[in-house]
């Protein structure tokens, strides 16, 4: 638990990190694994509220177990589109590393649009907390959107940060050009606990450092 009713779970498979905040009357799940049920079983465990999903972003290992949690509204940003030939591409990565109940659970997977998008921000009332979701622009794919928790400073960054360090497939396809700028404004929010989309909730000054590694990368590539 990060604070009261604000919780981040930590997933071994690409040591993905999804989220919970939970208000007076319903709560909000943020992303959702391939192996949904798993996480919907560990949330019933925490709260009984009805629920809404949120996604960071469209790549699979965030968004491909929501059926879990249906019926329900589900958020994303209004540029999300499910990448039609990513669940094969994974399927088969997953059979090529010897890894075939996640190639299954990857090619069976049933695709869960949103119900519920946004442009650059929203609102949404749980009962007694606000959460608010934000677009700053492309990074790490063309749909980021960063969840905060105001009463808390927390933000889910979802994959516009990763800790301690970036994992191979990073830098998605997004802009990385306009990366720097989109952590820009997640710092304006000014949190004490930034969770990223993969490994262990950090801080602004890791997310300060990791906008000057990117800016230097970027800058430097011909």
């Amino acid at each position: 638990m990060i604070a009261a009713g604000v919780h981040a779970f930590r997933h071994e498979e690409l040591d993905l990190t999804t989220g919970l905040v939970i208000g007076d009357d319903t709560c909000l799940v943020i992303d959702t694994p391939v192996h949904g049920e798993e996480l919907r079983r560990q949330i019933r465990k925490i709260t009984a509220k009805p629920w809404q999903v949120v996604y960071t972003h469209n790549h699979f290992d965030h968004c491909y177990g929501t059926s879990a949690f249906l019926p329900c509204d589900v958020w994303a940003h209004e540029n999300f589109r499910f990448d039609q030939e990513e669940q094969a591409v994974w399927a088969r990565r997953y059979r090529d590393e010897g890894k075939p109940e996640m190639a299954t659970a990857v090619e069976e997977s049933e695709l869960v649009a949103p119900t519920k998008t946004f442009a650059e921000r929203a609102e949404i009332d749980l009962g007694g907390r606000t959460v608010v979701l934000h677009h700053f622009g492309p990074g790490h794919s063309f749909c980021d959107t960063v969840i905060e928790v105001p009463d808390t400073a927390t933000v889910f960054a979802g994959d516009l940060v990763e800790h301690p360090a970036f994992i191979e497939e990073s830098f998605g396809d997004g802009d990385i050009t306009q990366w720097p700028a989109a952590l820009e404004r997640l710092l304006a929010l000014n949190p004490d606990v930034v969770v990223p989309g993969h490994g262990s909730p950090t801080d602004k000054d890791f997310v300060a450092r990791a906008r000057e590694v990117l800016i230097a990368g970027w800058t430097s590539t011909p």
